[in-house]
């Protein structure tokens, strides 16, 4: 039996950067991998010399994400897309309203139409979205936006920012707010998520982090310490226990978890979901069209090339989204069909340049949504059970998506820091 003061449940984003915040602490550390490789659903993965991330990715300008990858001195390479494109209404394109300009000349909004989203996207940028209590997206926007076709633009926004569907079911101030974040931008990587997976392994290892990879935990018993049971029978001794699983995944870990908190954390979250194609063309067949929002269907298409570096030839990667919002099954023929008519209705003859292919027909994109009567912040400490924490892009207050999974693993890191200070295992600064 192995022992650490702290045993690291995932080696993706939020564990290997709960990982260094202890490490750099004193605290010593083990992160435990069930894959072959650290990044979970931040791995990239290679095919013909092109970079595929696993479904949808992007780093949000000026969020907790890339705010606490400057405080680990680690500034992924890459730069912020335009957002020029289209948008698809009726199986027809038009110029997506995203700025000034485009908004001017769209052929997609009346002229009065055109006028309210240009004032509803000014007053956005003034609404304080943690005021806004449980209103939903829908009652807010029935409120304060009069044109229907603006609500449906609008409504493509918001899908686009948060990959939550549904607007009856969301809170209107989750929704906004990241919206917000969304209007500031977004950064493609170069080389995909495991550039950043790599960086953070680099730091961890240097810090004196151990990497288990290929080993799986089966269960997590408390007495005086935690014990930890791996599926090739080796057992991890840990004084504290960071869990950065899904909240079903790690229910179902820590023995006695039923009478936790874990139980309404399971019960309650959300899963959201997206079926996801990405594609890498010799060239692009329609050079023009380089985005392009669904507005009458719940899809995204982007050229990432256009902002990263994702190919060692030049070759262009695409990534096309299908959002499921919170459906647990889906018709994965279906939606790899309604994404390759899009694909080539905006780039005709894509098959032709085609080099490699990734469809994933049913991706987790994070662990809990922004639904009505769903959403509650846990973590990063289970009250019950003294010394198990969780992080994770589902164990968020208040951010979503890659910033939840950054901002909960620091939160999670200090509440164990300052365990181990009460302690006495590591000196107040």
């Amino acid at each position: 039996m192995r022992t650490f003061e702290t045993a690291i449940i995932g080696g993706g984003i939020a564990g290997l950067t709960a990982a260094v915040y202890l490490a750099k602490d004193g605290i010593s550390t083990v992160v435990i991998e069930k894959g072959k490789q650290l990044g979970g659903r931040a791995q990239t993965a290679q095919k013909n010399g092109a970079y595929l991330n696993l479904g949808g990715h992007a780093l949000y300008k000026g969020g907790e994400a890339e705010a606490i990858l400057n405080e680990l001195g680690i500034k992924p390479p890459g730069s912020v897309p335009e957002t020029k494109g289209s948008a698809i209404w009726n199986q027809s394109l038009y110029t997506l309203p995203g700025s000034l300009s485009s908004l001017l000349s769209t052929r997609l909004l009346s002229w009065p139409g055109k006028m309210e989203l240009g004032k509803l996207l000014v007053k956005l940028k003034k609404i304080d979205a943690k005021t806004m209590g449980d209103m939903s997206l829908r009652q807010w926007a029935e409120a304060e936006i009069k044109d229907p076709m603006v609500r449906h633009v609008f409504y493509a926004l918001c899908r686009t920012s948060t990959y939550c569907i549904g607007p009856d079911e969301q809170r209107a101030g989750a929704v906004i707010q990241q919206v917000l974040r969304g209007m500031n931008g977004v950064i493609y990587v170069d080389g995909g998520w495991q550039t950043i997976i790599e960086e953070l392994k680099e730091i961890a290892v240097k810090a004196g982090v151990t990497i288990l990879t290929h080993q799986s935990v089966s269960s997590v018993l408390k007495n005086d310490s935690f014990t930890l049971s791996l599926s090739n029978g080796e057992t991890i001794n840990a004084h504290s226990v960071l869990s950065t699983a899904s909240p079903e995944q790690t229910f179902r870990l820590i023995e006695g978890a039923e009478n936790t908190s874990l139980s309404a954390w399971k019960e309650r979250a959300k899963p959201v979901f997206a079926a996801c194609l990405d594609v890498s063309l010799h060239t692009l067949p329609n050079p023009n069209q380089q985005f392009a929002i669904g507005v009458d269907q719940h899809i995204l298409f982007s050229n990432h090339s256009r902002a990263a570096r994702l190919s060692e030839d030049g070759s262009v990667v695409c990534q096309l989204i299908k959002y499921l919002g919170t459906e647990q099954e889906n018709n994965a023929i279906e939606c790899k069909q309604e994404l390759e008519h899009v694909l080539e209705m905006l780039q005709p003859g894509w098959r032709k340049e085609l080099k490699a292919y990734q469809f994933l027909p049913h991706i987790a994109v994070m662990q809990d949504s922004c639904a009505m009567n769903h959403h509650f912040s846990y973590g990063p400490s289970v009250p019950e059970i003294p010394g198990l924490y969780i992080a994770g892009d589902g164990a968020g207050h208040g951010e979503m998506l890659v910033d939840a999974a950054f901002a909960s693993a620091k939160r999670a890191a200090s509440a164990i820091v300052q365990e181990a200070v009460n302690r006495g295992i590591q000196k107040e600064a």
